[in-house]
């Protein structure tokens, strides 16, 4: 009863691609009234969610309620921006009905709920849930070794075995600190795999936590914005890789951006962003084309081998109408090689 006077937050996190900005934009577009701040933080050098939720077109997505702390994951800036942006959110002269906080894919959730602890915003603002967003395809692949008694027994047993996997921290992370687990995109699979699914990521949440598969992020604002959870005080049930360690590193991830131009030939450049993606093992592309003759942006997202490419909305009067990807991989990328084979310009 003591938070019921407190602006719920909820956090919204997920590994890259999953759909959360996606599942943002389906809360905005039912919020049924409600006055929702949406804070985004994304990784990379190129801003591209705030911009597709600011375009979306839905009362709410006004550019003044959505703030964007881009360069750099939020757990590790709580300090220099966060605390001041809900701050200023708090200290508006009509403040949020509800505080919606879209992590970076590469963030650890906890360390962003212990900053609600923080006394400038512990008695205005309570953590009402932590939503992780998982892509159902990825996770029936395989991709991550869930299970830390199993890969301990690996590095025990095999010294040619790579030991350090960042992605797997990041996404066991993310879902023991979650209050809810969606299982997005679980129309791109098979019912018995979605049940195979269900029960492998059954097995690794928190017990009471709920498990749900959605299409396209579709779920009730509802459920979503009102489970009170009060994470900030139930922080010792939410176990993470990185209990003993101030931040984590991000130096296992890196990004930069490709410009291209003008583009005419779409199926050529998706051609090649397949290409590049299978021989550079890229775990994301997202951007904006400019399309000769056309008066709308061409918006390009990628997580693994699956792309979606489609028209998102006009090209404002007097706006720069460039072409940049942004590209997400781990350390290492072969950028030189990765922008030539965008371009075409790879021998």
């Amino acid at each position: 009863m003591k938070s019921l006077h407190k602006i719920p937050a909820t956090v919204i996190t997920g590994f890259l691609g999953a759909g959360k900005t996606t599942l943002v934009r389906h809360l905005m577009e039912n919020a049924g009234g409600k006055r929702i701040a949406l804070v985004i933080n994304e990784f990379g050098d190129l801003g591209i969610d705030r911009d597709i939720l600011a375009a979306c077109g839905v009362p709410g997505c006004e550019e003044d309620n959505i703030i964007e702390l881009p360069n750099g994951c939020i757990c590790c800036t709580v300090a220099d921006e966060f605390l001041p942006t809900m701050q200023a959110l708090l200290n508006r002269a009509d403040p949020p009905d509800h505080i919606v906080i879209e992590t970076s894919g590469l963030a650890l959730p906890k360390p962003l709920v212990k900053a609600f602890h923080w006394p400038e915003i512990r008695s205005r603002v309570t953590v009402d849930g932590v939503v992780a967003v998982l892509d159902v395809p990825a996770v029936a692949e395989g991709r991550f070794a869930d299970d830390p008694d199993a890969v301990q027994a690996q590095r025990e047993s095999d010294d040619s075995l790579d030991h350090e996997n960042p992605l797997e921290e990041v996404y066991t992370d993310q879902i023991l600190c979650a209050d809810m687990v969606l299982l997005n995109k679980a129309d791109l699979i098979d019912e018995p795999g979605l049940e195979a699914v269900l029960k492998t990521v059954g097995g690794q949440v928190r017990a009471g936590v709920k498990v749900v598969p959605t299409h396209r992020g579709q779920m009730d604002p509802l459920v979503l914005l009102g489970m009170g959870a009060a994470a900030e005080d139930d922080l010792d049930n939410r176990p993470s890789h990185h209990e003993t360690e101030e931040d984590h590193d991000h130096d296992d991830f890196e990004s930069f951006h490709v410009d291209l131009g003008s583009v005419g030939d779409l199926d050529g450049l998706e051609a090649r962003l397949h290409t590049a993606i299978a021989e550079h093992n890229i775990l994301r592309i997202k951007g904006f084309i400019d399309v000769p003759g056309k008066p709308m942006r061409h918006l390009v997202q990628a997580v693994g081998p699956r792309l979606d490419r489609y028209y998102d909305r006009a090209w404002k009067a007097g706006e720069d109408r460039s072409s940049r990807l942004v590209v997400i991989g781990l350390h290492g990328l072969d950028r030189a090689a990765i922008t030539a084979r965008i371009l075409g310009t790879a021998a």
